[in-house]
């Protein structure tokens, strides 16, 4: 279900895209953003619910993408929340150079 009440059916290609475009020019093999989907994929039919908000999917993929690699999660981190300003990005770099 989208942010804006929506439905859509999930599409793993989708889901691939995005992190193809995350991780772009980045050192991770296909075969490791295939296993992220996959994970993924396993996470969201083991809650047993019919429909699951896109907005867990993304953050889902975030958490992956924070432990890949960290230039792969700013970059999909900085389309899917939709920073307003620099310093609402410089307050998530802040964030994840803390850790």
């Amino acid at each position: 279900m989208k942010k804006d009440g929506r439905r859509e059916q999930y599409n793993r290609e989708k889901i691939l895209a995005g992190l193809r475009k995350a991780c772009e020019k980045r050192p991770i093999p296909e075969s490791r953003m295939e296993a992220v989907a996959a994970d993924l994929e396993r996470d969201l039919f083991a809650r047993g619910e019919s429909e699951v908000p896109a907005t867990l999917i993304g953050e889902k993929l975030m958490e992956a993408l924070k432990s890949l690699d960290p230039v792969a999660y700013i970059r999909f981190a900085s389309v899917y929340r939709s920073f307003r300003d620099i310093e609402s990005f410089r307050e998530e770099l802040a964030a994840l150079l803390a850790k």
